[in-house]
């Protein structure tokens, strides 16, 4: 009997941030940089736009607008353009003659800013990390990858050395996420601070879990379910 080979026809995906080859069920989104459609993992999102690539799709009123006017109109834009009227409105301040009547200056807009105290108790500190963990775009990728492996392993601890940093661990035996979330910038969300493919990399606290993840990749507190 002659045996046949059998091969998928699932096209392998790497994401253009990090190089990592993305997992069964894990979903890409198209970015455009220096005009070239670039993959970028959930993971990595953030990062992509940090860096000034467009998000297809989504975007393209903005990559539009700016093809017509040639001026960004991100937020980095925005505050530049502010800082430019106010200096030129200066400029023209200082050249006036002293004996006319001074022009008002108005006070420009400042951007919102949230300010939250830090709890002092180690379980506030990581429901609270959790909470925020919830709201941004990392359960779902949690979810995708535990279609293809499984139920993850969630380590949650508060950092030793930073009172306002939580370390939140999600683990397989083929993968895993360290995530830090600063309770005093919440604003920041969730960041990825490391990644690999062996639990074995863990450090010793990190594969002890106190936490775990629904259907959904929502992360709880082991002790909430009690």
């Amino acid at each position: 009997m002659t045996r046949k080979s059998i091969s998928t026809s699932t096209p392998v995906v790497s994401c253009d941030v990090c190089g990592r080859t993305l997992l069964r069920g894990e979903h890409a989104d198209v970015f455009l940089a220096s005009g070239t459609r670039r993959n970028v993992c959930e993971l990595c999102t953030q990062r992509a736009s940090h860096e000034g690539w467009i998000r297809e799709g989504l975007d393209d009123a903005t990559v539009r607008s700016r093809g017509h006017n040639g001026r960004s109109r991100s937020c980095l834009g925005r505050l530049r353009q502010r800082r430019a009227e106010a200096q030129a409105l200066h400029e023209q301040l200082d050249a006036e003659p002293a004996s006319e009547a001074p022009v008002p200056v108005q006070a420009l807009p400042q951007e919102p800013r949230s300010v939250h105290a830090v709890p002092t108790n180690a379980d506030m500190k990581m429901t609270r990390a959790l909470a925020l963990f919830n709201s941004s775009a990392h359960p779902r990728t949690v979810s995708g990858v535990a279609r293809s492996l499984g139920a993850p392993i969630v380590a949650v601890r508060p950092s030793a050395t930073e009172g306002s940093v939580v370390t939140i661990v999600v683990g397989w035996e083929l993968s895993w996420y360290r995530f830090e979330v600063d309770l005093a910038d919440e604003a920041a969300g969730p960041r990825v601070t490391g990644q690999g493919t062996e639990l074995i990399e863990l450090d010793a606290a990190d594969q002890v879990p106190n936490a775990a993840a629904d259907d959904h990749g929502q992360l709880h507190l082991v002790a909430q379910h009690a």
